[in-house]
């Protein structure tokens, strides 16, 4: 059989817990005793003819509770008082409206500046382009003056040369018409040229009749003036306005052309 082996302070407890039971049993046995020879007392009962007022328990005292301790608190910053605002200075006031009046006026009078010369460019602008579109209408008109004096021109120098061809013509018709009524003289010499100046009416008639230049054969200079009278009327062209090239004619004859 084994034993368990106590220790020293197990033995103190074991002997502690048997003495308070024992201090427990005694207790409970006086307690009963004395229980047992109490007597209860005599009721009484009392009449009221009103009942008497609750009696009312007075409050507990209140429980006292241990102030705490307080605690350390941090001190605060120290208050910075705002500094006073200065008083505005009526002078300063004044002078300030009065700078942001000439601001203003400065800046009205500038804007004005830029808008007249704004207007000024654009007026300068557009008169420019008016003068420019003047000018090139100026030149188209010459250059067409131009085309048209030059086709006129052109025109004229044709129709001057188609009359100058047609002058020709009937000069030569004319000198070929009075050659036909020649009568050759017997006994010329080489080939003597006289030269005629003749005036003929508008009809073809022959007006007048001057020697320019002899052929200093009297023989030759006499049938070619009898050749010119009698050749008329002398043939001229239908235009009449070709007639002041026949209203005086310059005629050269030969016997041998």
């Amino acid at each position: 059989m084994a034993y368990a082996y106590e220790t020293p302070n197990e033995k103190a407890l074991s002997g502690a817990l048997a003495l308070v039971m024992h201090l427990l049993f005694f207790a409970l046995l006086v307690f009963g005793v004395a229980w047992q020879k109490r007597e209860s007392p005599p009721m009484v009962a009392e009449l009221w003819s009103e009942l008497p007022a609750p009696k009312v328990a007075p409050p507990p005292p209140p429980k006292i509770e241990p102030k705490p301790e307080p605690k350390a608190q941090p001190k605060p910053p120290p208050k910075i008082e705002p500094k006073p605002a200065p008083k505005p200075d009526p002078k300063a006031d004044i002078a300030l409206r009065e700078k942001k009046e000439k601001e203003r006026k400065a800046k009205e009078q500038e804007l004005a500046e830029k808008k007249k010369l704004a207007e000024k460019k654009k007026l300068e602008e557009q008169a420019q382009l008016e003068k420019l579109k003047a000018q090139q209408e100026k030149e188209r008109a010459e250059q067409l003056a131009r085309e048209q004096d030059e086709a006129l021109r052109k025109i004229a120098q044709s129709k001057a040369a188609a009359q100058a061809r047609l002058v020709d013509e009937y000069k030569r018709r004319i000198a070929d018409h009075i050659r036909r009524f020649i009568v050759e003289p017997p006994g010329l010499r080489d080939n003597p040229e006289v030269v005629y100046d003749v005036q003929v009416l508008t009809g073809g008639g022959v007006f007048d009749v001057k020697l320019r230049k002899t052929s200093g054969q009297a023989t030759w200079d006499s049938a070619v003036e009898r050749a010119i009278r009698r050749a008329e009327p002398l043939p001229l062209p239908p235009d009449p306005t070709l007639m002041r090239e026949f209203r005086e004619l310059n005629l050269k004859f030969r016997p041998k052309e």
